[in-house]
């Protein structure tokens, strides 16, 4: 069986009254392209936010390879947690901020880019690097890491060239045409040397053409960097054609889980994008 990378345990994120993910659970295994689907305001990019945490879980944990890197529990709960041999004694709540969670292996892409605009894309890029640099204040100062900034600088330039965007490098990023604006902010996520890679909404007012690009481009990150990629997408023909598996979230509960065949042809699939009634003929 694959090693496990990702895994979500009753996960649930609530803002005052409202639940915009209810008890969910999955799993993503190593060197798997799955995908996250449902309809506006399923609670997708909520529940990316709780596993890049953005967000601080209302319950649940979310472990990376094992480990885990966020872990809550409800006020008037806690005795679930309990652990230890002294009376009042309990597990640890758990939360790594965003920037301690992408060091440990998780990077992401937004829905709506979001580069350094007015930067280049070698720079762009360049920035990301930096997340796993061994340096300090004194070092950078004096320029005593000037070994690691020209190893950085040659990394930085070897990702561009196997992306394609080399020719491009001196260019801001803002001039780029929006698919290349996509493809830098993927290079950018593959800078940190991540295991899992989450992509919200990658073909997001893309044409045909440049969907089916992305979609070559994704099957080529997998292979090349021997990432995990789960992804939110709401072009049903990008996630059919990439996936290997797939979950569904509506109204915050995950109401499906299979193959790209059983969710085609899952009836409540169906009912939570088209709006129909179960049991109609009734």
């Amino acid at each position: 069986m694959a090693d496990n990378v990702l895994r979500l345990e009753n996960l649930t994120m609530q803002f005052g009254g409202l639940i915009a993910v209810d008890d969910i659970s999955l799993d993503v295994n190593k060197g798997e392209i799955v995908a996250l689907i449902g309809p506006n305001g399923a609670g997708k990019t909520t529940a990316f936010n709780c596993i890049t945490g953005v967000y601080e879980p209302t319950n649940g944990r979310v472990l990376l390879n094992g480990e885990i890197i966020s872990e809550s529990y409800p006020r008037g709960k806690m005795k679930d947690a309990y652990k230890g041999k002294n009376k009042g004694t309990y597990n640890k709540v758990v939360r790594h901020t965003p920037d301690k969670i992408t060091y440990r292996g998780i990077a992401r892409t937004f829905q709506n880019i979001r580069l350094f605009k007015a930067l280049t894309v070698f720079e762009n890029v360049m920035i990301a690097k930096h997340m796993r640099a061994k340096q300090n204040i004194f070092t950078a100062t004096f320029r005593l890491n000037w070994k690691e900034e020209r190893r950085m600088r040659e990394e930085t330039m070897a990702l561009l060239e196997e992306q394609n965007l080399a020719h491009l490098k001196d260019h801001t990023a803002s001039s780029l045409p929006y698919g290349l604006q996509r493809r830098l902010e993927i290079a950018r996520a593959l800078a940190t040397d991540p295991s899992l890679l989450l992509l919200d909404e990658p073909a997001a007012g893309m044409n045909p053409q440049e969907t089916q690009e992305i979609a070559e481009f994704i099957r080529s990150v997998r292979e090349k960097y021997k990432t995990t990629i789960l992804l939110i997408e709401h072009h049903m023909g990008l996630v059919m054609q990439i996936s290997e598996r797939i979950y569904v979230l509506d109204f915050g509960e995950m109401i499906a889980h299979g193959t790209p065949d059983e969710i085609r042809s899952n009836q409540k699939v169906i009912g939570a994008y088209l709006g129909v009634v179960e049991d109609a003929e009734n």
